[in-house]
């Protein structure tokens, strides 16, 4: 018999008076490996409920929520993946202030966070350029990448690996053009020590080839 179990939810938001798109809240339930067929999300405009079966889980992830205020339903958008159920909820009424909180109870949720990759402060948004809604959806709050969609680095930000040193050593990964050299390389001993500055910057290259070739997670409707 399945278990149930309340899944980690984050959120984040934008307001504007004047352009509905930017009136927005990004939310995200992480509940991996559910199939379409085991998911259930019952989108209201002052509620949320999502129920999803996960069998290779042995739990049945459940969570509802009442909003702060109402929601534009036609308007909003719905993704599912194989780790989460991602929304764009379009806010109903327009206005400059954010809402102080997502939910209607003032209680603290043990399973709410805030998505900080996503989130703005409320007096810095003009400073933020204009961004895609979508971005990023799936792929929030540090999860397990999904196997096959990302390239083999298994959702890894490169760009976040390694300290002072710079990247981290992909020396044993297939593909990288550049480093074949390195690591002891035969070939002419007294050109070793004046090609190794080359060698370096060409490995630099390679990685930096792979990480900026990583597809991005395609928007499911």
């Amino acid at each position: 018999m399945a278990t149930q179990t309340t899944p980690e939810v984050s959120w984040a938001q934008r307001s504007n008076a004047s352009t509905a798109a930017k009136n927005i809240i990004y939310l995200t339930v992480f509940a991996p490996d559910v199939p379409d067929a085991k998911l259930k999300v019952d989108l209201q405009p002052s509620s949320v409920e999502v129920t999803g079966e996960s069998t290779t889980k042995g739990t049945t992830y459940h969570v509802k929520m009442d909003f702060f205020e109402e929601i534009d339903v036609d308007e909003s958008k719905t993704f599912h993946t194989a780790r989460d159920v991602a929304f764009v909820l379009r806010k109903k009424e327009m206005k400059e202030e954010y809402w102080p909180r997502l939910t209607k109870e003032k209680a603290k949720l043990h399973f709410l966070k805030t998505d900080f990759d996503k989130w703005v402060d409320e007096d810095e948004q003009d400073g933020v350029a204009d961004e895609d809604p979508m971005a990023g959806m799936g792929g929030m709050g540090g999860m397990p990448g999904m196997g096959g969609e990302d390239g083999g680095f298994g959702g890894i930000d490169f760009s976040k690996l390694g300290g002072a040193g710079g990247m981290p050593d992909l020396s044993g990964m297939g593909g990288m053009e550049g480093l074949g050299g390195m690591g002891g390389a035969g070939g002419d001993d007294e050109s070793d020590d004046d090609g190794m500055p080359d060698l370096e910057e060409e490995g630099k290259d390679a990685k930096e080839g792979e990480a900026a070739g990583k597809p991005k997670i395609e928007e499911i409707s």
